[in-house]
Order: C-alpha cells, then structure tokens, then sequence
C-alpha cells in the first residue's frame, strides 16, 4: 500500500566549463610591523571575589531554577497522562458503540 517514491538523480545537460584556475600571488609587506606590546602582569588576587552573601545568592537561584524546570517537566509528564488517558477513554467508547450496532 504504501511504496516510497525513490528520485531519481536527473543527468546534467549542456556543456560544462571546468573551474577557473587561480594563480597565486606573492604578498611583500612594504613597512615593518611594530614591536609587540609588553604584556601587563597577571593581578595578584582573583577576579571574581565570592563572598558568603554571593555564594548564598548562587545556591539559592541555583535551587530555584531546578525547582522551575523540575516542575516544568513534571506538568509536561501530567499533561501526556492525562492525554493518553482521555485518548484511551474516547477509544473505549467508540469500540463500545460499534460492538452494539
């Protein structure tokens, strides 16, 4: 009943040109390049200071994004229950009524 229909690779026609060949070409800086800047020493302390106010802010908005997406799925796995449930239902009933006919 059901067949796939394979494309066929249609055959090219007309004349093709090959590529043009490219030459390469030599490139001759004609002033120096200037001296590298001294590079700045590294700092002493840390970038990023993390105080016990920080560190608490972190845990917490870490806590609340994985009770966000955790709730997020767990509507998502209720909202497919209760689809398939409803689907199972209508099937039950529709099978009921052709069986009495």
């Amino acid at each position: 009943m059901f067949r796939p229909k394979v494309p066929t690779m249609p055959q090219p026609t007309g004349l093709t040109t090959p590529p043009a060949v490219v030459a390469l070409t030599t490139i001759t800086p004609d002033t120096p390049a200037p001296p590298p800047a001294p590079a700045t020493p590294a700092p002493a302390r840390p970038a990023v200071q993390l105080t016990p106010g920080t560190v608490l802010a972190l845990v917490g908005g870490g806590t609340a994004v994985v009770l966000v997406v955790g709730a997020v799925l767990v509507s998502m796995l209720l909202a497919v229950a209760l689809t398939a449930a409803s689907v199972a239902v209508c099937a039950l009933t529709v099978r009921s009524v052709i069986a009495r006919r």
